[in-house]
């Protein structure tokens, strides 16, 4: 139904701007100099008046009911048609209005740009007040888990295994909830990631960049867009089938103890996935220094390697710093990985070549199966999210404070 609804106005709109502009061309008699804006500013003005009421109205009577967009009370499906027919009504009243306002007169163009900055600005707020929604629902939900648990144990508590008891009666639930393995868990695969991706990434995007031709960078450039979209899944089955038996033998082979599923094999694999990232991002942040700087350089007789490493990296410094948080966020908030190379044991260790989890993928664990959702072993996912939200926030104004130095330096 909200689809019919979405064609409706959306064709409703389409002929209502035609209707506008119109009028508007019949109003200036030929001649567009005794209009105040253009034609199509007024055909705008009309489909903009059209559809925006009439869409935000039957939505908001759709989604009122969850029985009309699941179809299954008595009725609904009359009713999803009546609430369409008042929004088609509403755009033909909005229709009707604004149309009567057209005039040669009347300023078409400035009131378009308010409903535009009016239609950014609500989009803007409902942006902020999502984000807003999720902090709160992960601090009301987590602060409901540290009063069943007490945070000096979560935060500096050196075991994790949320296994507690569904009966009084039942054995081998222990309950700890000490999330400092989790947490290094997750820097450990992530720091391995970071060693891999970084330097590849950096580099290829600047042979991209600086030294390759147009043709090779016409054909790798869209081979790293490729790799980007690729599903994590399939890179999870490549690292659990693949990179880690071969990491194993290659260990046993020189005497080392390796997991089945270690650590080393879920960083590396993600190391992988992150270079188209990191190289695209960067590629694109040495694109966007401008050109004099660069051939500016060279006139002034230094190397094309001397002006990458002293004019064009640091003025790109900026976008590169925000390509390797997007990467790191990438990497802390991977999970599928995680759970095929590097298993789900929390072990507080530094070896890579022992299995870890992380915290996303605790908090998949933490949220499936038949434990009650009140029970300290699923508050602690809500738990976890927030502690990671406030980690990467601080990641974040880091990087934010890093960038501001160098812009101010080279700008």
């Amino acid at each position: 139904m909200l689809t019919l609804l979405l064609t409706a106005t959306l064709v409703l709109s389409i002929a209502a701007f035609y209707t506008g502009r119109r009028k508007a061309v019949a109003v200036a008699e030929g001649r567009w100099s005794n209009l105040r804006s253009l034609p199509g500013h007024y055909g705008y003005y009309v489909a903009l008046w059209t559809g925006l009421p009439a869409f935000a109205f039957g939505a908001l009577l759709l989604y009122a009911d969850a029985a009309l967009l699941e179809g299954e009370a008595a009725g609904s499906s009359d009713r999803s048609i009546a609430a369409i027919g008042v929004a088609l009504a509403i755009a033909v009243a909005g229709l009707t209005w604004s149309n009567s306002r057209v005039a040669a007169s009347f300023s078409a163009r400035d009131s378009v740009e308010r409903l535009v900055r009016a239609l950014l600005f609500l989009s803007s707020g409902i942006a902020i007040l999502t984000t807003i929604g999720i902090v709160l629902s992960l601090l009301f939900e987590a602060m409901r888990f540290f009063q069943l648990v007490s945070p000096i144990e979560f935060f500096f508590g050196l075991k994790w295994s949320p296994q507690t008891a569904l009966r009084a009666d039942q054995v081998g639930a222990s309950g700890a909830f000490g999330a400092v393995p989790v947490f290094a868990g997750t820097m450990l695969i992530t720091v391995i990631a970071m060693f891999v991706a970084v330097p590849i990434g950096l580099l290829s995007a600047i042979y991209l960049g600086e030294y390759a031709s147009e043709r090779f960078r016409s054909v790798v450039k869209p081979l790293l867009e490729i790799l980007a979209g690729v599903p994590t899944v399939v890179y999870g089955f490549f690292a659990a089938l693949s990179v880690a038996p071969m990491i194993r033998s290659f260990g046993e082979s020189i005497g080392l103890d390796v997991a089945s599923e270690s650590a080393l094999a879920a960083g590396l694999i993600m190391g992988v996935m992150i270079i188209p990232f990191i190289s695209s991002l960067t590629d694109d942040a040495i694109n966007a220094v401008p050109r004099a700087m660069h051939e500016g350089s060279l006139a002034l007789g230094a190397t094309r390697s001397e002006t990458v490493k002293r004019v064009i990296l640091p003025a790109a410094l900026p976008g590169i710093v925000g390509a390797v948080l997007m990467a790191v966020s990438r990497a802390i908030g991977e999970t599928m990985i995680v759970v095929m190379a590097a298993g789900l044991a929390a072990n507080l260790t530094a070896n890579p070549l022992a299995a870890v989890t992380t915290v996303t993928a605790q908090i998949v664990t933490l949220l499936v199966g038949d434990q009650e959702f009140d029970s300290a072993k699923t508050l602690a996912a809500f738990a976890l999210g927030l502690t990671l939200f406030f980690v990467t926030l601080g990641i974040n104004l880091i990087a934010l404070r890093t960038v501001r130095k160098y812009r101010e330096q080279y700008e």
